[in-house]
């Protein structure tokens, strides 16, 4: 398929978003006594009730400041969550997600918000206990905040805190059929509400807390060797961006009365009559992640229920365009709130959601309700769009906003792999958003914090578990093995190599669970667990599984372990475990061999799913073509059958990156841009993320489809390290029907700049520009030139 010269009808990725300046900043000021000695803080919490219950708390402490610090330097923490505010001004939330044995609190200094004379520092902390997502670890709730000297001790949590309940709050459990774990909407009854709490001498409801265990970091553990229940570590990611957000539009309502443009904008008011019910239908514009924010007041126990949705649905229950509306309705998770008839009222949800859709049903009792201002406030990792790139074909563009958009949207505090459904962090989904957000932004933090946290989940017999953070034990082998494959891709991006050799026991122990599983015929199977490969639905696939998994042998398990044990072996070989190196390629050579004699078909000319030969797919003979298990020769002949055959198990959006590499290897990569038609399709379909997988799909958003990012910088501009820590680059474009590109790319030693114009029918020119520091090779049509620090010029 040739890419089409249009132009698709998208927003800009931040359309209608404002700055929101006035927010905590990280302190990187930590004293060293406080990693090594138990606080002199403790974990308070209310005197009566219940830790292990469902709970919205308020605690609050008032002190005085002769003059200002320069810097007043705070660390805080909570179970489940927090959000700070210093004199009623926001502040940040957290703590950022981890596990119990790694349990987070962010430093933070607080200067700038304190005044001369009274202060109060207040904090609303949650324990959704049953009903908190799945990612949330949790032991019971608890407030913590140590001040980090003498000048700050004044705040540490002890009993001179006081606490309420607010018993405004309760869950709202949400009902879908999907598998849906986010955790729960809010119901919100304003009249139980004390909406003056944070008002110095407010004292209404509030009693002294309580003071528990005292807090402590891994350090602190010497006597005795018993745990506490939370072993506290400081925040190695930044705090969340947030920016207050506008609604596109109207799309549909029962409202008797127009509803002006400006009340969007937040420049006009919406007044609904009493005894009145009223739905009104808002788009985006474009799909986000953002706390909804409504501003209202009066109405006395008017009901206003808020529904949120990646799209709407028609009476089959399909989504169909994104963009159309006609015959269709609205389902998703709500929140509710109940009007109280005070003015001036403000809810906001302590938990962000993901929509493009929000609808507003709204029933008033005996009193109006005036709805003065409704918007939101986005959210996410503030990973920054360092990267670019152009081309003469618009439509390449598009793909790459919304694939940026994409990748934005499944970026937190972990990588998710899809933001409305489930906001876990699962190892193939996160290896292709490391790649695609450490291309295009240059920051690792996250890439980083990805790996320690599977590092974190390590399982007693040697396996990482699949998704993590989780406090529900998901095991995917084959997840295991990409945890490897990203320890390898973050060895050759980044020069941090002690981090990685850390890791090196645990890539042993993966590949020890999988070698004891061999069969004497030397592959796979008869194996547990879910050995989840891709969403195919296809003869022989169930739940992602590939055939021969669990009863006989599989040729894609196989080989995904063999690719594994071929990057497993550099790894080990560049950390002077020659010996160890050795034993993997060994052991996956012999692999190799052995699916190329019992699956090899030779009328096909295709490797076959099993040794009974009933069954194919594209997934074992690009894994073939990847492991060389294929000779390197015969590649492009393979590959080319694979693109063509239609009696075998397609690859779906995820392992399409795979068959990208594969492509990429089998000498084919000019044909990357044939592969593009269903992202072209998304956009056609009104998606402004890319979703789990075609139609009907799940999932609107979902960071595995926003592999063409990568692709654009990394194989059609052909940006690669050329060795270890990218300490020299390897440029080998792929233009396929592309007349010329534009490309930039963060480097950790500078920007790499990149500008390519074919010429004559095989020829091209232009420029490399490369930091200072770094240098490679630029290759094109087996012609090869050697690149310097500073601006190269082309000529081929």
């Amino acid at each position: 398929m040739k890419l089409r010269f249009r132009i698709t009808h998208l927003l800009p990725i931040f359309t209608f978003l404002i700055p929101v300046l006035l927010l905590g900043q990280l302190s990187n000021e930590i004293n060293p006594k406080l990693l090594e000695s138990s606080w002199d803080a403790n974990w308070i919490a209310h005197p009566t009730e219940s830790r292990t219950e469902y709970g919205v708390y308020l605690f609050k402490k008032e002190f005085n400041l002769a003059t200002l610090p320069e810097k007043f330097v705070v660390h805080v923490s909570a179970d489940n969550r927090y959000k700070l505010y210093i004199n009623g001004n926001y502040i940040t939330n957290g703590p950022a997600r981890g596990d119990e044995q790694n349990w987070r609190f962010e430093s933070l200094d607080i200067a700038s918000y304190l005044k001369s004379g009274t202060n109060v520092v207040s904090a609303v902390v949650w324990n959704f206990a049953q009903y908190r997502p799945l990612a949330q670890h949790s032991t019971k709730t608890g407030f913590l905040l140590q001040g980090n000297s003498y000048v700050e001790k004044v705040l540490n949590t002890d009993e001179t805190w006081s606490v309420a309940k607010d018993k405004a709050y309760s869950p709202l459990p949400v009902s879908m059929n999907e598998f849906y774990v986010v955790g729960p909407g809010e119901h919100f009854d304003g009249s139980l509400h004390p909406w003056s709490w944070m008002n110095a001498g407010y004292e209404s409801d509030f009693v002294k807390a309580k003071a528990f265990e005292p807090a402590q970091t891994q350090k602190s553990l010497k006597h005795w060797g018993n745990i506490p229940a939370l072993v506290l570590t400081p925040r190695t990611i930044p705090l969340m961006e947030e920016h207050l957000q506008r609604f596109e539009s109207v799309r549909r309502s029962s409202h008797t009365n127009d509803i002006k443009s400006n009340f969007l904008l937040g420049e006009g008011s919406l007044s609904i009559p009493k005894n009145t019910q009223t739905s009104i239908l808002i788009d985006q514009g474009h799909l986000t992640n953002a706390y909804p924010v409504l501003n209202y007041g009066g109405g006395k126990g008017a009901s206003i229920k808020i529904t949120y949705a990646e799209s709407l649905f028609n009476t089959n229950g399909q989504k169909g365009n994104r963009d159309a509306i006609e015959n269709k309705s609205i389902k998703g998770n709500s929140d509710a709130i109940i009007a109280d008839g005070g003015a001036q009222r403000t809810f906001q949800t302590l938990w962000w959601r993901t929509f493009r859709y929000v609808q507003l049903d709204i029933e008033t009792k005996d009193e109006a309700l005036k709805i003065d201002d409704f918007h939101s406030i986005s959210t996410g990792y503030p990973f920054k769009e360092i990267a670019s790139f152009k081309s003469s074909v618009p439509v390449l563009s598009n793909i790459w906003d919304v694939g940026w958009r994409t990748q934005l949207l499944c970026s937190g505090e972990n990588y998710f792999d899809c933001p409305y459904y489930e906001q876990l962090q699962y190892a193939g989904d996160t290896r292709i958003q490391c790649l695609i957000s450490s291309y295009i932004s240059g920051d690792f933090k996250l890439f980083k914090n990805a790996l320690e946290s599977y590092n974190h989940s390590k399982m007693p017999f040697g396996l990482t578990q699949s998704r993590y953070p989780s406090f529900d034990t998901q095991i995917i082998p084959t997840f295991s093995l990409v945890w490897i494959t990203m320890l390898h891709d973050y060895w050759m991006l980044n020069p941090e190599n002690d981090f990685v050799e850390q890791m090196i026991p645990d890539v042993l122990d993966i590949v020890q669970w999988f070698e004891n599983r061999l069969d004497n015929n030397d592959m796979l199977g008869h194996l547990e667990y879910w050995q989840f490969v891709d969403w195919v639905n296809y003869e022989g696939w169930e739940h992602g599984v590939p055939p021969g998994v669990y009863h006989d042998n599989s040729a894609i398990i196989s080989l995904q372990l063999v690719y594994t044990l071929q990057k497993g072996a550099e790894l080990l070989e560049h950390h002077n475990r020659p010996d160890e190196s050795q034993k993997m390629e060994a052991l996956a050579n012999k692999i190799k061999t052995a699916v190329l004699k019992q699956c090899w078909v030779e009328e096909k000319g295709l490797i076959a799913d099993t040794p009974d030969k009933k069954l194919f797919s594209q997934h074992a003979n690009i894994l073939a073509i990847l492991t060389e298990t294929i000779a390197p020769k015969n590649a492009k002949n393979l590959m080319e059958k694979v693109l063509v055959e239609k009696e075998m198990a397609q690859c779906t959006y995820y392992f399409t990156f795979y068959l990208v590499e594969a492509l990429k290897k089998a000498g084919m990569a000019d044909k990357y841009l044939s592969t593009l038609e269903p992202w072209e399709e998304m956009l056609d379909n009104g998606l402004t993320t890319f979703a789990e997988k075609p139609d009907p799909t799940r999932s609107d958003c979902h960071a595995w489809s926003a592999s063409p990012n990568y692709y654009f910088l990394s194989l059609i501009t052909g940006i690669e390290p050329m060795e270890p820590g990218f300490e020299s680059v390897r440029i080998a474009p792929n233009l396929g029907d592309l007349p010329e590109i534009e490309s930039s790319m963060p480097h950790h030693l500078g920007m790499i700049q990149i500008k390519l114009k074919k010429s004559k029918e095989t020829g091209i020119t232009g420029t490399v520009q490369l930091p200072e520091k770094l240098d490679g090779i630029f290759e094109w049509n087996g012609k090869q030139i050697a690149l310097n620090p500073g601006t190269n010029t082309i000529n081929l």
